[in-house]
């Protein structure tokens, strides 16, 4: 690793991209390293933001969704937030955001370059240089400070005890999502262990909200937080009742005295965003009103009846206008994109797509890729157990750790009779399913999921151009 690898002097473009290649080679040259590693890192870069309110937020599936609600809400409220996030679909600035707008490639190449000569520096005493993900929370970091915040939004990447974005010592408050089985090799092989892991974020005296729709993950997080004096707050599907499930949304109101006439849309068509949307909903309330000691009651989890009606329609209208890239994305008239990549999100998929289309799926295509280290055998049984469809397509993605389409094709077709065909190359998958769609005997639509890769690569492959049929 040399310095003099990386141009001196005043910011150019062709500067950016070099650093963008840097940090795309760290893993190949490094690894993750204990909390401790992290610590030291920020400490050498002067603790970047510690001071700020920060939201740590773990989970399986909905981190990103209710992170970016938070965000839009403390938006709504005037409050400038920072928001760190992975994985990005298509630019790597994404995971650095100020106001919901990604770091600018400026800021992001002046920024790493000071981060650069840290990691060289521990790197040349025999410490270790921050692994891929190390480097960019740094980064993030530093951008927050710089742009003098209020708030900070922190996504974890993987687990939540081990993560370094644990290396950050007091949050205001910590959330939980969903919690379901993924990343097994590394977080443990039962909800239990997998929930544990998760409620490793929590933090001594520190406030926890978390979605409580899994008994034994509760449990965990229920005793984790009793263990360090944290006050939780347990939030149930029966805090929301779901009104509507249509094409370009999903309505639903919340089951209290103060805003139960208020109608919330969230403009992305899966039943859990409004679990998700409720659980920031209370977070909010909480760091807005909760920490003036007479709002809420601690013991019921309860808040007094102070919401303003001008506050609540503030807070509708910001979460219509949310845009949460990859997540049930209609990315082209009737191609719609979606992130799941784990067992608990396809269950969210199919019910998700069977309640927009009330049952009638037979008319609709799949364009389906995963990654080694997810549990796609499970994936693919249940969506062939659960899902009737026009037509699977299976196809590759770019990146060392993708399944070859062979072996999804070998799956799919031991699950199931529908036509099932390998297309290798995306553009080709999104050809054949075009094709597919247009001939089948009732109008579909094509859903590709199964990674979050996959839906970056049929970003870039839209935006791009470089297909030879209208989408």
């Amino acid at each position: 690793m040399k310095k003099s690898s990386l141009k001196e002097g005043r910011w150019e473009a062709a500067s950016y991209q070099e650093a963008v290649s840097y940090i795309e080679e760290i893993p190949k040259f490094t690894k993750k390293h204990p909390l401790n590693h992290t610590r030291e890192f920020l400490k050498r870069l002067g603790n970047p933001a510690e001071d700020r309110k920060i939201i740590h937020v773990a989970g399986t599936n909905g981190k990103g969704s209710v992170c970016t609600y938070i965000k839009t809400i403390l938006m709504a409220e005037g409050k400038k937030t920072g928001f760190f996030t992975s994985p990005h679909l298509v630019s790597v600035n994404e995971r650095i955001q100020i106001s919901g707008e990604p770091v600018d490639d400026g800021t992001f190449y002046r920024v790493f370059r000071e981060v650069y000569d840290t990691a060289a520096e521990m790197e040349a005493e025999g410490l270790g240089h921050p692994s891929y993900f190390e480097f960019l929370f740094g980064m993030g970091m530093k951008v927050f400070e710089e742009s003098n915040v209020e708030y900070i939004i922190l996504e974890t990447g993987l687990g939540g005890r081990l993560d370094a974005t644990n290396a950050v010592p007091r949050p205001v408050l910590t959330v939980i999502t969903s919690i379901s089985l993924d990343h097994t090799e590394i977080l443990g092989d039962t909800i239990e262990k997998i929930a544990a892991e998760k409620a490793g974020i929590i933090k001594k005296g520190v406030p926890v909200f978390f979605d409580g729709s899994s008994p034994e993950a509760s449990e965990v997080i229920r005793r984790t937080a009793l263990a360090r004096g944290s006050w939780c707050r347990e939030i149930s599907k029966n805090a929301y009742e779901i009104r509507e499930v249509a094409r370009k949304y999903i309505a639903f109101s919340r089951d209290n005295t103060y805003d139960k006439d208020v109608i919330y849309r969230i403009p992305i068509c899966e039943t859990c965003q409004a679990m998700n949307a409720e659980i920031a909903l209370e977070a909010v309330e909480y760091l807005l009103d909760g920490q003036r000691d007479t709002l809420w009651d601690k013991q019921s989890g309860h808040r007094e009846e102070t919401n303003p009606p001008e506050r609540q329609e503030r807070w509708a209208k910001a979460l219509a206008g949310v845009y949460w890239p990859g997540r049930m994305e209609e990315a082209a008239p009737h191609l719609f994109i979606d992130g799941a990549h784990n067992p608990g999100a396809i269950e969210v998929f199919v019910d998700s797509v069977r309640r927009l289309k009330s049952g009638k799926t037979g008319g609709d295509v799949l364009v389906f890729s995963a990654v080694s280290d997810k549990k796609y055998e499970k994936m693919i049984a249940y969506l062939c157990r659960h899902l009737e469809v026009r037509a699977i397509i299976v196809t590759k993605i770019e990146d060392d750790r993708g399944v070859p389409a062979e072996e999804l094709l070998k799956l799919f077709r031991k699950y199931t009779k529908t036509e099932t065909l390998c297309c290798p190359r995306l553009a080709d998958a999104l050809l054949e399913a075009r094709r597919l769609q247009k001939d089948g005997r009732s109008a579909g639509d094509i859903y590709c999921l199964g990674s979050l890769y996959l839906a970056g690569m049929v970003k870039k492959l839209l935006s791009g151009g470089g297909l030879d049929v209208e989408f």
